[in-house]
């Protein structure tokens, strides 16, 4: 929810309710506003239950207790001296020192690329048809993407590109080739091509029969960006 502290004052208690019970069924409030004071943030329960904090520059030394809490400041967390484009302070309990970090921007050619890759993780909803997971079709060179088609439809994503991703996102065991056939929509022979390129250079290795994963976090190869 952008601008949080916007909210009517109705909504803090259906806010409040989800701070306190929603942990236990893995749901996620993620709230943002310019100044996270008690009475922008409503009742206490939402602001006592954010153990995630991200900080953004502030102007003013004192808004860095406001918002990473009481006696961040003298600790080390000086949020008003950030000046680099898109860098922040995060606390959480996995980042209890206070190091600089930076985001960087995303393209909508990235955003579908993972929506595309998330897409067949997600699990069910109670009440959601058991429909197996369908394959978003790609536009390649100039053709258009339907007119009731889905926002992100009409970027071109490139099955090699989706490939890499999916072969650098595997855990230990790999993926198996007949997912990577169906993400990228191409044919055994075009997957195991590019397996077989990849594996030359070292890029990845076969698990077990028909699953392959990354050897570690290298660049995309050079024709991970053809269509």
């Amino acid at each position: 929810m952008d601008e949080y502290a916007e909210l009517p004052e109705e909504s803090h208690d259906c806010a409040d309710s989800i701070a306190r019970r929603g942990r236990a069924v893995a749901v996620n409030l993620i709230a943002a506003t310019q100044r996270p004071t008690q009475q922008s943030m409503g009742k206490r329960a939402v602001r006592s239950q954010m153990d995630v904090r991200i900080c953004l520059r502030v102007r003013e030394r004192r808004d860095a207790d406001l918002v990473l809490g009481q006696g961040a400041l003298n600790s080390g967390w000086q949020a008003h001296v950030l000046t680099k484009p898109g860098e922040f302070l995060i606390s959480s309990p996995e980042h209890m020192i206070p190091q600089r970090h930076r985001a960087y921007l995303i393209t909508d050619q990235q955003i579908a690329t993972h929506a595309v890759q998330c897409a067949r993780r997600r699990p069910l909803l109670p009440g959601t048809p058991d429909a197996p997971y369908k394959r978003p079709e790609w536009h390649h060179g100039g053709s258009s993407a339907p007119a009731q088609a889905e926002p992100w439809a009409s970027v071109q994503v490139s099955p090699a590109a989706v490939l890499w991703h999916a072969l650098r996102e595997a855990g230990p065991d790999g993926v198996p080739v007949s997912l990577l056939i169906e993400i990228t929509g191409k044919g055994r022979t075009w997957v195991y091509d590019r397996l077989r390129q990849y594996a030359a250079t070292g890029r990845v290795i076969q698990t077990v029969r028909g699953h392959w994963r990354a050897t570690g976090p290298h660049g995309p190869p050079p024709e991970a960006d053809a269509r």
